[in-house]
């Protein structure tokens, strides 16, 4: 491999899956970096979530420690797509300041915005045999999802879900 000391400049383009809690998120994505023609790297907020320590975090500090966290996720897929590399990231924008923080960051034509919906009835009982946290989520999630602004894809995982999801 040869060392580069100048890299044509481009913009890379950001595939924002966003749904609740056990909609399927992480397997179109995976689905998606199967297909895709080009290079991509799948950034999931859990990711980011299991990177931290596991250093007990007091539970009056919690909600300050999740908001550093997804605020610093936010500005790492910024930086990705900044630096020219395509990222297929999943989240939940269920919080107003989620939406507004990456429309801060993400140049808007680079980003084309996936609804990810899924049934509750569907949902719920795959979030049960997931060992990653229990139903409750989902539930308030999806009483909390937020209708992005302009217009965005609409994926739903039950009729046509991706090989090895869940629903």
């Amino acid at each position: 491999m040869r060392h580069l000391t100048d890299v044509p400049p481009r913009r890379g383009l950001i595939i924002f899956l966003n749904g609740t809690s056990s909609s399927g998120k992480p397997s179109i994505a995976t689905e998606l970096l199967r297909i895709l023609d080009e290079p991509y790297f799948h950034m999931p907020a859990d990711a980011f979530h299991a990177i931290r320590s596991r250093v007990p975090v007091p539970s009056d500090e919690l909600d300050t420690v999740l908001h550093r966290t997804w605020r610093g996720y936010h500005r790492a897929v910024a930086g990705m797509a900044a630096a020219g590399d395509n990222v297929v990231m999943d989240h939940i924008l269920s919080a107003d300041w989620r939406l507004d923080d990456c429309l801060s960051l993400f140049v808007p034509q680079d980003v084309v915005l996936v609804g990810v919906r899924c049934p509750c009835a569907h949902r719920l009982p795959a979030r049960q045999t997931r060992a990653d946290g229990p139903p409750a989520p989902a539930r308030r999630q999806l009483r909390q999802r937020r209708k992005p602004p302009g217009r965005a894809l609409t994926r739903r995982t039950r009729r046509a879900a991706p090989p090895g999801a869940g629903a």
